[in-house]
């Protein structure tokens, strides 16, 4: 071949040459992007701890407190329940060494809205200063369950430990829950109210119409449910806010809503401080008051 064809073959050679170097980058993109196009994307689902009061289970509106009610004031049909199981009542406080036959014990009703399928009835023998006995009854209103009582105080002292934080009290009272089947998830700070009452306790909420004007501010802390990291229920309550010494409770669930502990204390006292207007300044909106605790830090 003369030097001639060689120079036309050469630029030819080259041209194809600089001309495929291109494309050799363009092809693998697409081939990645036809890989890319058949992948399967799975979104992980955010983790929820289980919750035995999950956010929104409150009552809505005022929280209906734990109504008592004489024997007089009960229906008939809840008198002739707790007539009928008078005799497991007795049999039951004898065991816990309440003397129920040795004396005259009166009896008041406690409604709970948030444990309706029982009769509740709070037993009293008052023999005179320090020598008064209580205790609680439960009796369940289907007839799927037993007749139970909680002990509080025997002649003026506490059985076995304060019945608030006593592990016979929160025995039962998961055995009532357990009883109770409910169709919904149960109001949580209602069944805290509910707890506190069989242990004993008193929570009514008084009306604004019955609290003094200068006791209309917060004076303890809030109800609140805390749920934990690893599930569960925490939830804190004071009992009796409008009064000058409420107790705080605090009552711990487990994922599936059984009651674990429960803790019974003096809230920490706090007192209200009223900032008045000045003296010739334009009207406006009142200023609420400033809360401090006892320290004087501001609270709120």
């Amino acid at each position: 071949m003369g030097s001639m064809e060689r120079l036309r073959i050469f630029p030819i050679v080259l041209v194809l040459a600089s001309i495929a170097a291109p494309c050799a980058p363009l092809a693998a993109q697409t081939d990645q992007n036809a890989s890319a196009a058949h992948l399967k994307v799975n979104l992980v689902p955010q983790v929820v701890p289980p919750m035995p009061f999950p956010p929104g289970s409150e009552t809505k509106g005022p929280v209906q407190p734990v109504e008592f009610r004489s024997v007089d004031q009960m229906t008939q049909k809840d008198r002739d329940l707790a007539a009928d199981a008078e005799s497991s009542i007795g049999e039951r406080a004898g065991f816990a060494g309440l003397e129920f036959n040795a004396g005259p014990w009166s009896y008041r009703q406690m409604l709970c809205p948030a444990l309706h399928n029982h009769i509740f009835l709070r037993f009293t023998r008052n023999s005179g200063s320090g020598d008064v006995s209580v205790f609680t009854a439960s009796i369940p209103r289907n007839g799927e369950g037993h007749v139970r009582i909680i002990p509080i105080l025997r002649r003026g002292y506490s059985l076995f430990s304060p019945a608030p934080i006593n592990a016979l009290t929160i025995s039962a009272f998961n055995h009532i829950r357990a009883e109770e089947h409910p169709g919904k998830i149960p109001d949580w700070l209602g069944t805290g109210l509910c707890y506190a009452a069989l242990a004993g306790a008193q929570p009514e909420t008084p009306t604004a119409a019955k609290i003094p004007e200068s006791r209309k501010f917060p004076t303890a802390v809030p109800a609140k449910l805390v749920i934990p990291v690893g599930g569960g229920a925490i939830i804190q309550f004071a009992e009796g806010a409008a009064t000058a010494l409420p107790m705080e409770w605090t009552m711990t669930f487990d994922s599936k809503g059984k009651l674990l502990k429960a803790t019974h204390s003096p809230a920490p006292p706090f007192k209200v401080i009223g900032v008045p207007q000045s003296a010739g300044a334009v009207k406006s909106t009142p200023v609420p008051p400033t809360v401090v605790d006892v320290t004087g830090k501001l609270v709120q």
